[in-house]
């Protein structure tokens, strides 16, 4: 009994560490002059884009970010956590992406990875304004990639500059930001954000892999992706297998 008391201090303990940290993260944020000049301008923008849309913009925020390379786009899908089907809420042109289709494999090719990843960090003191890192490598990367010599930093930013990161311009980085921070401060301490070559439709698909037939492996995990959440708004079960494939459900 005395055991199962401490287990359940300890456990209430970390609960409350957990909630007091994520509710300290935008005051946090926000002492930052860029974060609190972006909420500033673009507070109501974001809170309006949300309501009109039918999502509470104060009650538990998740956000899936997809991006398509062939069309330089950055879409924002948001829900309430106890809501089951994603609304498209905006859309951010990117105005700045070096390579070409197809995934990062290792340091220096300057490809902007493709795959199930997600924010794994934010930087308010960014030297191209505002940024948010995606967490490349992933296991599959990390498994068919360049052995030890991977690269990194891979973000989501302002300035329109780019090597091998999806570049906006500091106006949208500034609303994507902020997205962002909400749904975090919500409790959505991983925002999946998954990147694809192109818009994967049969023929987008069956062009691409005869242009590039070694992706085909990793192009029929993203269409599947793809095809599932455009029919249900519902984020599909991503796992990465032992091979570095990953199986989409």
């Amino acid at each position: 009994m005395v055991q199962k008391i401490r287990t359940l201090l300890l456990t209430t303990a970390c609960l409350f560490l957990f909630t007091a940290t994520i509710f300290n993260f935008k005051s946090e944020q926000k002492k930052h002059a860029r974060v609190k000049s972006a909420y500033q301008e673009k507070e109501a923008v974001i809170i309006r884009q949300l309501t009109d849309k039918g999502v509470k913009a104060n009650e538990a925020v998740q956000l899936y970010l997809r991006a398509f390379k062939e069309e330089a786009v950055i879409e924002v899908w948001a829900k309430n956590s106890y809501t089951p089907a994603f609304k498209l809420i905006d859309t951010f042109e990117i105005c700045s992406m070096s390579g070409t289709i197809g995934p990062k494999r290792k340091q220096g090719d300057r490809q902007v990875p493709e795959g199930f990843y997600h924010i794994d960090r934010f930087n308010p003191e960014s030297n191209f304004h505002l940024s948010l890192g995606i967490n490349y490598p992933n296991t599959s990367d990390k498994i068919i990639g360049g052995k030890n010599n991977f690269g990194g930093d891979i973000f989501i930013h302002g300035s329109c500059v780019s090597i091998g990161c999806l570049a906006i311009t500091d106006d949208q980085i500034k609303e994507l930001y902020i997205y962002c921070v909400e749904a975090f401060s919500s409790g959505q301490t991983k925002i999946p954000v998954t990147i694809f070559p192109a818009r994967l439709t049969t023929a987008n698909f069956n062009r691409l892999i005869q242009q590039v037939p070694s992706q085909t492996e990793l192009w029929t995990e993203l269409k599947t992706a793809y095809t599932l959440f455009n029919t249900s708004k519902k984020l599909p079960s991503v796992s990465f297998l032992d091979n570095g494939r990953q199986r989409v459900f």
